[in-house]
């Protein structure tokens, strides 16, 4: 039996669609880093296994750890694309709406 690659979900499908609010302005361009990262990884077989992938591809695209840093916000200039709040990233939005929203998804992915 021949393993189709095609056929195996990959992490991207939890990105779509992207949520309708965002905490700062720099938040759609780590989510949209956040799929690009991740869209060739296969989707893991339990919800805790995708939060830990989205937290390290957190850490490698942002450089921060949403597990230790304490600071609500992080000024990031790669994200920076004009408006007030540019390149802002609301990490606490990320721990408390946006992760939780991506293991949401993954759990309805997974079939539980």
């Amino acid at each position: 039996m021949t393993h189709d690659a095609a056929a195996t979900p990959t992490m991207a499908r939890l990105f779509a669609p992207e949520p309708e609010g965002w905490g700062l302005r720099g938040d759609p361009f780590v989510w949209r880093a956040l799929r690009d990262h991740l869209a060739h990884t296969p989707l893991p077989g339990s919800v805790d296994e995708v939060v830990d992938l989205v937290h390290a591809a957190f850490r490698e695209v942002t450089g921060t750890d949403l597990t230790t840093e304490r600071e609500p916000t992080v000024y990031l200039e790669r994200y920076a694309h004009g408006g007030m709040s540019s390149g802002h990233i609301a990490l606490d939005v990320w721990r408390e709406r946006l992760i939780p929203m991506l293991a949401q998804r993954a759990r309805a992915a997974l079939g539980g």
